[in-house]
């Protein structure tokens, strides 16, 4: 593994504790993927003591923002543009300036495979939105930390609002030149591949799924609301969910091995029911066997461990030994 850097960071946003366990589930697909790069998270007072002290365990570091401070910059504009709340929380990942870069990543979005690839990209590289895809989409983006940059944001959105009412539309409007300006700001799909183009562009995803970095669970139904068979360790999807279920038991899998046993009933909303589950043992090794699948699929082989010449060759003789025996 490549020498840690301290100085650039994966930066996320919690607004309360549903999301902070889609912010956990991240974190830890981060560490799963080994980047070497810190990781950073955003939350407001919404987010309880106890799921801080759970973010404090895979996040590098955290940042308390509340826009309702009367001493925060943010709280006057919002005074101005009350619709604009969580924008103008989201847009403090530009106060992180303890960083020389960033990427931003929503906490309903999903690590399948290193890619810190990204911190070589400029400001602001994002890809494009299936909706509209001369705009970009918000959920994954790279960026400068910068005060004057945040400041010149922030009087933007005091002038001219946003054209959606959150910050991909801010941010596409200060931005405005992305569509058009240089091609090498446009990121390929795979680092922020909304789950259900498997659905419709299913010949597309058959050629390039396996290349896929990051998964992003866009819509109102996130990982967290699905429901989960602790007997078959499968995610069983909600009335209306769009997400492929091979990227939702992939979320699944990591949070049941690696956040479920952290919650703690007392947690706000549905972490604290989340926190109720009980769960067989062995999903620690799903989850774990599911992360080498997908490393192998894409060509990153763990040659002097699991994937190691003799191990395979084990694996090799006790089939052919049981395929004789039968």
């Amino acid at each position: 593994m490549a020498s840690p850097v301290t100085n650039e960071a994966w930066v996320t946003l919690a607004t309360n504790d549903s999301y902070a366990v889609g912010a956990l589930v991240l974190g830890y697909s981060l560490r799963r993927a080994n980047t070497n790069r810190q990781l950073a998270v955003i939350i407001t007072p919404d987010v309880t003591q106890g799921m801080r002290e759970q973010l404090n365990s895979v996040y590098d570091h955290i940042s308390a923002v509340d826009v309702l401070d009367s001493n925060d910059d943010a709280h006057l504009a919002l005074l101005k543009r009350p619709e604009l709340g969580i924008t103008f929380t989201k847009i403090h990942c530009w106060r992180l300036t303890q960083y020389v870069k960033c990427v931003f990543l929503d906490a309903d979005t999903l690590v399948l495979l290193n890619c810190d690839e990204l911190f070589e990209r400029d400001e602001l590289s994002a890809a494009a939105d299936i909706g509209w895809p001369d705009c970009f989409n918000s959920g994954v983006f790279v960026y400068k930390p910068s005060n004057e940059t945040f400041n010149s944001i922030l009087n933007f959105a005091l002038e001219n609002g946003s054209f959606d009412g959150g910050d991909q539309g801010l941010l596409n409007m200060y931005f405005h030149d992305w569509a058009t300006k240089d091609i090498r700001r446009h990121l390929p799909f795979t680092y922020n591949m909304t789950s259900n183009a498997t659905y419709t562009y299913q010949p597309a995803y058959h050629l390039f799924g396996r290349n896929v970095r990051i998964v992003h669970f866009i819509g109102s139904l996130k990982p967290w609301m699905q429901g989960y068979n602790s007997l078959t360790h499968k995610v069983e999807l909600r009335e209306g969910t769009t997400h492929a279920v091979e990227h939702l038991q992939a979320w699944w899998d990591i949070f049941i091995a690696d956040v479920q046993h952290r919650l703690q009933p007392s947690y706000a909303g549905l972490a604290g029911q989340l926190a109720l589950m009980v769960v067989a043992e062995d999903v620690h090794i799903a989850a774990d066997e599911r992360a080498r699948q997908l490393a192998w699929e894409s060509g990153h082989i763990d040659y002097m461990g699991q994937d190691a010449f003799e191990n395979i060759q084990r694996k090799l003789d006790q089939v052919i030994n049981q395929h004789s025996k039968s």
